[in-house]
């Protein structure tokens, strides 16, 4: 308990730590365009591929289901929509962009700790935290919520595409039935998660891979344990913004 306690406290601490002013704004600079290329595009393959097939087989599976004649077709494409934009999109991606991404910031940083790098900049005068850890954070909420929005997008056209190439409907009631009982709130509440896993997903491994102690084996355990903590920390955040924004 203690542990979990200085660990809070310790990532509070870098993060007010990396509100200052910068030394060198260029080099500030470059380094966030650099991140924002390394998250964006680094990850877009994967973004894309998943989230065609969630929404083909949210679509599939959604049809299975409804097999009554009594429930319209146009049905069928309203779930989709729903749930791709509400859970599918934003919470799943997100757990594997923490993968992805995650572990990637965390074994970064730990290598640097590890060969003293970091210990080199300190010298030399500059803010570590706000040099290595806040462009990163910065490029993830920037990059991954358009992922996210990408993702949404994405998941409903491979809902499209699997109903028309299995003949589960054609594409003009797909497309009607996506228009239908659409609520903008949803995209609201999208974007939200979308933020708010998108600080876990860089500051949670940053943490762990700024703190390394050792050699090695230690980089591996705190990339490790950095994606499964943020894999933890968004499924519960999931909860809560799901019972705070979607009160009924």
């Amino acid at each position: 308990m203690m542990t979990f306690l200085s660990d809070i406290g310790r990532f509070i601490n870098m993060i007010k730590s990396m509100f200052s002013r910068p030394e060198n704004f260029k080099m500030y600079w470059k380094e966030f365009m650099h991140q924002c290329t390394e998250i964006g595009i680094g990850s877009l393959g994967i973004v894309v591929i998943i989230s065609v097939f969630i929404g083909a087989v949210s679509a599939v599976q959604t049809a299975y289901q409804l097999t009554s004649p009594l429930i319209p077709p146009e049905t069928i494409p309203q779930i989709v929509r729903d749930t791709v934009i509400l859970e599918f999109a934003p919470t799943l991606v997100c757990i594997v962009l923490a993968g992805v991404i995650g572990s990637k910031i965390a074994g970064e940083l730990g290598n640097m700790r590890v060969s003293e790098q970091i210990d080199a900049l300190e010298i030399m005068g500059i803010n570590t935290k706000a040099y290595l850890v806040a462009p990163k954070i910065l490029a993830s909420l920037v990059m991954i919520p358009m992922l996210i929005v990408l993702a949404a997008v994405l998941g409903i056209w491979g809902g499209r595409l699997a109903s028309t190439a299995s003949g589960i409907l054609d594409a003009t009631t797909y497309d009607r039935g996506l228009i239908m009982n659409f609520i903008p709130y949803n995209v609201f509440f999208a974007l939200c998660k979308a933020y708010t896993f998108a600080f876990f997903i860089s500051s949670i491994p940053a943490f762990f891979g700024y703190h390394v102690k050792g050699g090695a084996l230690e980089i591996g355990r705190a990339s490790t344990k950095s994606v499964v903590v943020t894999c933890i920390t968004i499924l519960f955040a999931d909860y809560v913004l799901s019972a705070l924004l979607l009160q009924l």
